[in-house]
Formats: structure tokens, C-alpha cells, sequence
């Protein structure tokens, strides 16, 4: 069995590794290649396209990398026409993938095409919705855009979300000692995330440390490219702004020994709530991005703990908000005291789906492949 996949920035290629270790348990035989990055490579894809730089923060940043991304799309298109895959999946990255899949169709490759993470979970979006069921068999994560497809009278599977397949919580811990504990500091995978959020969380944990001198404190670097940008700010701080700071390999090296964490909205929120890590959420764009997201979503809440739980449960801190000292007041409180959220995250979990959502939804893309 031959299975395409194609992925655009960090949390898709981290979805497309996890879903081809499920298929390849279902199927010995099964053999992957794609477009994606380390996590695929590690999974034993065959990369035809590393999606290093591709992710960018709102329209204005993207419209710059259309023209390389068209060249890419239009080469694999043609390649997967001359040599169709028994399925090929597609994995978030709307603003390239659906054109894939529409692209696909128009030249006429007619194998089975699953869109894994469709554009626009939350959005209620009617036009991406009609063309992801146009082109492709949407599989959600999430129940809620499942029933959106369903009131638009369209087709979507829903199994869970895989990660609460993968992301056991962990055992309960205790308050952090008031001279110290450990925070996790995730600034996004992508490099304007990293250059906003980064210097903002290095002084929040600065001012933190005043407090708790014994304070630790673990900056997760989400792949290469990322080591590469925090580096490169990091040299720019004395060493006494650096106290107590290291930087770690992924995500889940940065969270699993923290009491909490400051995370730039994305799937590193969803992760350490399924581990149960307390958790401030932030995020901040450039000034003339700012309008185009609110005409985009018009919801209270922006990260998936909150939105799930139709409450804020987790503290957002936006924009302006996301300063040192509003960061530093926002988690000082949690690490005193984490029961009343931790009690919040374990709730979520029952919201995402079953435990098995993962092998479900690599059996799902199993039948739906049929031999070139």
C-alpha cells in the first residue's frame, strides 16, 4: 500500500508521522512518501518537498511565498497523475492542500483523496467547507465541524482527535515550592512567532525569578529551524537575563517536567492540556494583521481548551496584553495553585473523542485507499 501525504508546517507534520504509525500498524506493507518535515522523515516517509519556512503568521506574510508553493503543487499534482497512490491524504494547510486536491481533480486523477484536519474547524466557513467535499473526504477532528458539514448537507468522519490517542495525562504533582519550580516556554514553531513571542517570555520568566530564584525554566524548540531562531535571539541577552533558561528538544521535553507554561496559541496548548500542564496561552501578530483575524473570528476565545469548554479556563493573553509583567501575573498564580485548571484540563479530554480516535481514523484511511 503507497500512501501520500502532504502537510505544511510543524503540527500537521507531527499529525501525518502519528497517522502513518497507525496505518503501518494496521498494514505492514504500507509505504509512505510526502511532503512534510522531520517528524515524516522520522516515520520513514520518503520527503519530496520539506516544508521548512512554508508556515507563515496571516495573509500579508503568505502572499510572498505563493509562487515557489504553486511550482511545488503543480509539480506533485502532475506526478501523482502519472503515478497515482492508493490514497492520498491531505493534512491541514487549507491554503495549499485544498488547491492540491482541486488541482488533482481537474487533471484527472480520480484516486481517493481524505483531507485529514480540513481547513476551517471553527470557522464555519461555507465556502472551504463545499470545496473540501468537492474534491475530497473530509476526516475532522473535531465533532463540532463534522456537524457543520452535516447542517451544509455534506459528508465528514469523525473519530476523535488523534492526540488523545497519543498524550497520556500525567501523574498528579504537587504546587511548586515558593522559591522555585520549573515553567515551559513554547513561542510557536514558526519564525515570526518565535521573534514576537520569545523575547516577551524571556522576561516574563526574568521578572517571574525575582519571586522564585530557584525558578527553572525550558524553552521548547519545535524543529531545526526553530533551534536556529532562538539561538540567534537568545546570543542578543546577557547571561544574567538568561538565569535559569535552557532550550530543549520539542515540546513535550519542555512540558513534561514543568509545574506550567507559557504557549503560543496552536496545538502546544492541546498537548499540554491532555497532559495537564497549566498553561498560559498568548499570542501576538503584526498591527496590520490584527483587523483581518477579528473579520476572520468573531468567538470570545481563540485556543482549543476555551473554545471546547466555552469558557476561559485558560488565560489568553493578546497583543498588548502579552507583555512581560501581564505574563509573569497571569502564571504566577497557577503555579501557587494549579488544582482548579488542572481539574478544567482533565475535562477536555471526554470533549475530544475516544481513546482509539487515532488507530479509528488510520483504519478509515485504510479502507478508503484502493490499489493504483
Amino acid at each position: 500500500m503507497r500512501i501520500f501525504m502532504s502537510t505544511g508546517e510543524a503540527s500537521g507534520d507531527m499529525s501525518a508521522a502519528a497517522l502513518a504509525g497507525a496505518i503501518r500498524a494496521l498494514r505492514g506493507d504500507a509505504e509512505f512518501s510526502g511532503i512534510g518535515g522531520e517528524r515524516m522523515r522520522a516515520a520513514g516517509f520518503d520527503i519530496t518537498a520539506d516544508t521548512r519556512g512554508w508556515a507563515s503568521m496571516g495573509p500579508v506574510e503568505a502572499v510572498a511565498k505563493i509562487p515557489p508553493l504553486y511550482v511545488v503543487m503543480w509539480r506533485h499534482a502532475l506526478a501523482l497523475r502519472a503515478k497515482p497512490a492508493d490514497a492520498v491524504v491531505l493534512v491541514d494547510f487549507g491554503a495549499f492542500n485544498l488547491r492540491l486536491a482541486k488541482t488533482l481533480r481537474l487533471i484527472g486523477y480520480s484516486g481517493p483523496i481524505v483531507y485529514f484536519f480540513p481547513p476551517g474547524a471553527w470557522l464555519d466557513r461555507y465556502k472551504p467547507a463545499h470545496a473540501v467535499a468537492k474534491y475530497a473526504t473530509a476526516l475532522t477532528a473535531f465533532e463540532h465541524q463534522r456537524d457543520y458539514y452535516r447542517w451544509l448537507g455534506l459528508e465528514a468522519a469523525y473519530f476523535g482527535h488523534p492526540l488523545v490517542s497519543l498524550i497520556a495525562a500525567r501523574p498528579a504533582r504537587p504546587p511548586a515550592p515558593p522559591d522555585g519550580g520549573s515553567v515551559a516556554l513554547l513561542p510557536g514553531s514558526r519564525q515570526a512567532e518565535i521573534e514576537r513571542h520569545l523575547g516577551r517570555l524571556v522576561d516574563a520568566f526574568a521578572i517571574l525569578r525575582r519571586s522564585r530564584p530557584a525558578l527553572r525554566g525550558a524553552i521548547g524548540a519545535a524543529h531545526a529551524d526553530a533551534r536556529a531562531t532562538i539561538d540567534a535571539i537568545l546570543k542578543t541577552r546577557t547571561p544574567d537575563q538568561l538565569a535559569g533558561l535552557e532550550v530543549v528538544a520539542g515540546s513535550a521535553s519542555a512540558l513534561d517536567g514543568a509545574d506550567a507554561a507559557w504557549i503560543a496559541s496552536g496545538t502546544a496548548v492541546l498537548e499540554a492540556a491532555l497532559r495537564e500542564v497549566p498553561i498560559v496561552a498568548l499570542y501576538v501578530v503584526a498591527p496590520n494583521e490584527v483587523e483581518i483575524g477579528r473579520r476572520m473570528w468573531h468567538g470570545p476565545y481563540i485556543t482549543l481548551p476555551n473554545i471546547l469548554a466555552g469558557a476561559e479556563i485558560v488565560p489568553e493573553l493578546l497583543q498588548e496584553a502579552a507583555s512581560p509583567a501581564g505574563l509573569a501575573d497571569a502564571i504566577a498564580p497557577l503555579l501557587a495553585d494549579p488544582s482548579q485548571q488542572v481539574a478544567a484540563l482533565r475535562a477536555l479530554r471526554a470533549m475530544l473523542g475516544p481513546p482509539d480516535a487515532l488507530e479509528r481514523c488510520a483504519r478509515f484511511v485504510v479502507e478508503a485507499a484502493r490499489p493504483a
